[in-house]
C-alpha cells in the first residue's frame, strides 16, 4: 500500500451551502491509551462547534489507531479530536442508544474489543473484548461488525476464517461469549477468491433470515436465524440457501430496502449493483435488475466498495475505488428497480466507506488511500450530493460511526 500524501493542516470555517476550496482539518494529536481522553482545545484558527454536536469514530486501515472528530449536524463544521485508541481497527460501529463503541481487529482470533465513550471528551475506555474463533485462522481478520438492534446482537464477518457469528450484547451495551458461528464454503476465479470470504452481514425485516454477502464464494448465503436464541443454522436440509453472483464478481455489501421486498448487492471485482426479490416465506432471492457503477468506457482498476441506503428508501449510494467516484441511485417506490442520478467524485482517492449521518442531511467518505474524511450535503427531495470541501485528515480510514449523545439518552 503506498504511503498517503502529506495533508495541510490549515483550518477554516466551512459555509454549508456555498462549495468551496477543499479544506482539511489536520488531526490533532493525543496520547493514544485505551483510557479515557480529555478534549484538546481548538486551534485558535478552527472553528469551534455550536449547539448540540455528535461524535464521529473512525478505524484506520493496519495503523492500529482509532480516531474521533466532534461534528457539528447544523453548520457542517468538523472538530478533530485525534487518536482515542491503540488498536487494530479494521471495523468500527457504535452501539444505538449507549456510549459504547465495537472496534473488529485484523490478527488471528477474531477479536472485537468494547470500549466505553466518554460523551464529555470523546474518549475512550476499554471495558471488554471477546475473541470470535474457536481456532485462529489466517491473518486479515474481521472485516464487518454491526448492531441488530432488535436482538441485541452484534453481527460479525470475519473475511479470514470464512465465518459469520453472532454476539449477544447485554443491556449496558457489554458483549457476551459467541453465541453462534456459522462457515460459508466455495471459492471463485480470482486469486483473491481461493476460499470463503464472508464481507457482510444483515438479518432480514422477518427477523427469520441472515443474509452473509461471501467475496471469496460469489454467493449471498441465507441461514436461518433464530432472534431468541440469536442462533444461525442451515436454512435448508441440504444447507443454507444461496444465491450465486456471476464467477469473480466478489459479493461485498447487502442492504434491505424498507419495502422488505428488496434486496441490493454491491459487488466489490465487477463493481456492479444489483437489485434482487427478497420471498420472506422461503428465504430465497431472484435478480430483478442488474447495473453498473463504472462509468461509460471505463478502463482499469475495477472496485466497488461501499453502499448504503437513505433511511426512507429512496437513494442508495456507492463508492467505487476504481474511478474515485460516489454513484447515487434512486429507488422506486413499487419497484425497487434502480435509476442513476448522480455521479461525483468522492474528493480524495480510494473511498473505502460511506456513511449516512442519522439526520440524513450529510454523507461521510472515508477515503483510504488519500487520508481524509470528506463531508458531502445531501440534498433529500433529490438525493443528490454537493462537495462542502471540507475533510478531515485521518491516516487510511476505514470505517465510520456515530455518537448523538444528546438524541441517544436513555435505555
Amino acid at each position: 500500500m503506498n504511503d498517503s500524501p502529506r495533508l495541510s493542516h490549515r483550518l477554516r470555517p466551512y459555509a454549508p451551502y456555498a462549495p468551496s476550496r477543499r479544506t482539511v482539518l489536520g488531526v490533532l494529536a493525543v496520547s493514544a491509551t485505551t483510557a479515557a481522553v480529555p478534549l484538546l482545545a481548538a486551534a485558535p484558527t478552527e472553528a469551534a462547534p455550536t449547539g448540540t454536536t455528535d461524535l464521529v469514530y473512525i478505524g484506520t486501515w493496519g495503523q492500529r489507531q482509532v480516531y474521533a472528530v466532534r461534528f457539528d449536524p447544523v453548520h457542517g463544521t468538523m472538530t478533530p479530536i485525534g487518536s482515542v485508541a491503540q488498536v487494530s481497527s479494521n471495523w468500527v460501529t457504535v452501539h444505538p442508544t449507549r456510549p459504547v463503541l465495537y472496534v473488529a481487529g485484523s490478527e488471528q482470533g477474531g477479536f472485537i474489543r468494547v470500549f466505553e465513550i466518554d460523551d464529555a471528551s470523546g474518549g475512550l475506555r476499554q471495558i471488554g473484548e471477546v475473541e470470535t474463533e474457536s481456532v485462529p485462522t489466517g491473518s486479515g481478520g474481521l472485516s464487518y461488525i454491526g448492531v441488530d438492534r432488535r436482538s441485541r446482537t452484534l453481527l460479525v464477518a470475519d473475511f479470514a476464517a470464512g465465518t459469520a457469528a453472532t454476539v449477544p450484547i447485554g443491556a449496558d451495551g457489554g458483549l457476551g461469549t459467541v453465541a453462534s458461528r456459522v462457515q460459508d464454503t466455495g471459492s471463485g476465479p480470482s486469486p483473491r477468491q481461493l476460499g470463503p470470504h464472508p464481507h457482510h452481514m444483515v438479518i432480514d425485516p422477518s427477523r427469520r433470515f441472515a443474509l452473509v454477502a461471501d467475496f471469496g464464494a460469489d454467493r449471498v448465503f441465507v441461514y436461518r436465524y433464530d432472534q431468541a436464541t440469536r442462533a444461525l443454522s442451515d436454512a435448508t436440509p441440504d444447507g443454507p440457501g444461496t444465491y450465486a453472483t456471476a464467477p469473480g464478481s466478489g459479493p461485498r455489501r447487502l442492504a434491505f430496502h424498507p419495502d422488505g421486498r428488496t434486496v441490493y448487492v454491491l459487488n466489490e471485482l465487477t463493481a456492479d449493483l444489483q437489485a434482487l426479490r427478497w420471498d420472506a416465506r422461503h428465504g430465497t432471492l431472484a435478480q430483478l435488475q442488474s447495473l453498473t457503477t463504472n462509468a461509460p468506457g471505463h478502463t482499469g482498476t475495477t472496485s466497488a466498495a461501499e453502499l448504503v441506503i437513505s433511511r426512507d428508501g429512496r437513494f442508495l449510494y456507492t463508492s467505487n475505488r476504481g474511478e474515485n467516484t460516489l454513484v447515487v441511485f434512486a429507488a422506486d417506490r413499487g419497484t425497487g428497480l434502480l435509476a442513476e442520478v448522480q455521479r461525483i467524485s468522492c474528493a480524495g482517492v480510494t473511498p473505502w466507506s460511506l456513511a449516512l449521518h442519522p439526520g440524513g442531511r450529510w454523507l461521510f467518505v472515508a477515503n483510504e488511500a488519500s487520508g481524509t474524511v470528506d463531508l458531502f450535503l445531501v440534498d433529500r427531495g433529490s438525493g443528490q450530493l454537493t462537495d462542502t470541501g471540507t475533510a478531515v485528515a485521518v491516516p487510511y480510514p476505514d470505517s465510520i460511526g456515530f455518537r448523538t449523545p444528546a438524541r441517544t439518552a436513555g435505555p
